[in-house]
C-alpha cells in the first residue's frame, strides 16, 4: 500500500454513507480500511440483487470486507482482537448501540489506549432527536439547508446527499487531526461528529451570514435569480464581482450603456439591484449560442463556464487534463468508472480507486491475521458466526 495514511488499519462499523464514505477516504489515501458487516451486509448493498450498487461501490472502494454476526457472543472475541490491533475505529451506529454491543469508548479504550474512536451521529448523541433515524434529507432540513434553497419560500433540497458527504469529509479530516495528535503525544482520543453540526458548520460563511452579526436581526435578503443563463443552444454561468469584471460584462454582452446605468454603476448598487441586473443579462444571453459567449467572456477576462449534463462531464477538456476519472474491474459488476482521490500528495501518491469488496470476501484472511487457525474459522461459518464468501 501506498499514501499518507500506509500502515494505519481502520476498523469500520458504518452504514449508509456518512460513515463508510469516511472510512473510504481514509482506504484512499492508503489506509488498510476493514469493514465490519452483519452477515446482511450494509443496508445500501440490499439495494441491489448484486450486493454492489453504484453508492455502496463509492462509499466502500478499497476496503476489504469481514462479515461477522455481532449479535452473537462468540463473535465478541474477533472484534476485540481486531480493536486491539487498530488505530482508528469508525462507527455511526445509532447512539448507544455500540454500548449495547460491549463497544462503547470506554472500554474499548481500556484495551487499546491509543485508539482514535471517531462516532458519527445524526443530529448528535444526546437531546430530543438524539435517539431519531437520520437520513439526509432530515439534516437538510432541520439545519435550514433545505430553506436556502428555496429563498424562504418554498424549502427545497438539494438533489445529492449533500449532509452525508460533508459529514464524512469532516469526519475524515478529524480522524487524521487526532493522528497527528497521537503521534505528537501517544494519546487516542474520542472524535464525535454530528451531520448536523458539520452541515450548519459548512453552511457559516454565506449561507448564514443575515444570521452572523447580532444587530442585523436576521434579515434574509430577497430571493435572487440563480446564475444560469439560458442561451440560444444550452446553458452557461456567468458572474461579476469587481469592477473590472463588470466592465467584462458589458463588453462582452455589447451593452456598454451598463456601465452608466445609475443601478449598476458600484459593486453595492449592483448588489442591491441583482433582480434587475440578472434579468438584463439573461435576455441578452437568449440572442446567441453558448459558443459565442463563452468565447467573448474569456476575451474580456469574466468567469465563465458551461452547464454541462453529467453525461457530458467525462469528455470535458479540463477534465480529461486532470485525469481524475478511473476506470477498472469490479468483480461481479464489471467495467466502471470512478473519481481518483481528490487531493495528489507529492512524496506519498494516494492509490488508484480500487473495487468494492464482496460480502465476507475478506473475512478468511482478516480472521487468520488475528491468529485465528483454519478449523476455528471453519467451525465459525458452520455456526453462522462468520460469513467467508470468495469472488467468482
Amino acid at each position: 500500500m501506498s499514501g499518507p495514511l500506509a500502515g494505519i488499519r481502520v476498523v469500520d462499523i458504518t452504514n449508509v454513507v456518512a460513515g463508510p464514505s469516511c472510512a473510504a477516504q481514509l482506504a484512499d489515501q492508503g489506509a488498510d480500511v476493514i469493514k465490519v458487516e452483519p452477515p446482511a451486509g450494509d443496508l445500501i448493498r440490499q439495494s441491489s440483487e448484486s450486493g454492489l450498487p453504484p453508492m455502496f461501490i463509492a462509499c466502500n472502494r478499497g476496503k476489504r470486507s469481514l462479515s461477522i454476526d455481532l449479535k452473537r457472543p462468540e463473535a465478541a472475541d474477533v472484534l476485540w482482537r481486531l480493536m486491539e490491533r487498530a488505530d482508528v475505529l469508525v462507527q455511526n451506529l445509532r447512539p448507544g448501540a455500540m454500548e449495547r454491543l460491549g463497544f462503547g469508548e470506554p472500554a474499548v479504550r481500556a484495551r487499546n489506549p491509543g485508539i482514535i474512536y471517531c462516532s458519527i451521529s445524526g443530529f448528535g448523541e444526546t437531546g430530543p432527536y438524539a435517539g431519531k433515524r437520520v437520513y439526509d434529507p432530515l439534516v437538510q432540513a432541520v439545519s435550514g439547508f433545505a430553506d436556502m434553497q428555496g429563498e424562504g419560500i418554498q424549502p427545497k433540497m438539494i438533489r445529492t446527499v449533500i449532509a452525508d458527504k460533508t459529514t464524512a469529509v469532516y469526519a475524515a479530516q478529524a480522524v487524521t487531526a487526532a493522528l497527528f495528535h497521537r503521534e505528537r503525544t501517544g494519546e487516542g482520543q474520542h472524535v464525535r461528529l454530528a451531520m448536523l453540526d458539520a452541515m450548519l458548520s459548512m453552511m457559516w460563511a454565506e449561507a448564514m451570514g443575515p444570521f452572523t452579526v447580532l444587530a442585523d436581526g436576521g434579515k434574509v435578503p430577497p430571493p435572487s435569480h440563480d446564475r444560469i443563463f439560458e442561451t440560444e443552444d444550452g446553458h452557461i454561468t456567468a458572474g461579476a464581482v469587481s469592477d473590472s469584471e463588470w466592465r467584462g460584462v458589458c463588453a462582452a454582452l455589447e451593452r456598454p450603456e451598463w456601465l452608466t446605468d445609475p443601478r449598476y454603476v458600484t459593486q453595492a448598487l449592483r448588489n442591491r439591484n441583482k433582480d434587475q441586473r440578472y434579468g438584463d443579462m439573461a435576455e441578452v444571453f437568449k440572442t446567441r449560442p453558448s459558443a459565442h459567449w463563452l468565447e467573448a467572456l474569456d476575451k474580456n477576462d469574466v468567469p465563465n463556464a458551461p452547464v454541462l449534463k453529467r453525461g457530458e462531464v467525462f469528455d470535458h477538456p479540463q477534465v480529461v487534463n486532470n485525469q481524475v476519472i478511473h476506470e477498472f474491474e469490479q468483480p461481479d459488476v464489471g467495467m466502471i468508472r470512478q473519481a481518483r482521490p481528490a487531493a495528489r500528495f507529492e512524496k506519498s501518491p494516494a492509490v488508484a480507486p480500487r473495487p468494492a469488496p464482496i460480502l465476507g470476501q475478506h473475512s478468511q484472511e482478516v480472521l487468520e491475521e488475528l491468529g485465528y487457525g483454519q478449523d476455528e474459522i471453519a467451525a465459525m461459518a458452520r455456526d453462522g458466526i462468520v460469513v467467508a464468501r470468495e469472488s467468482e
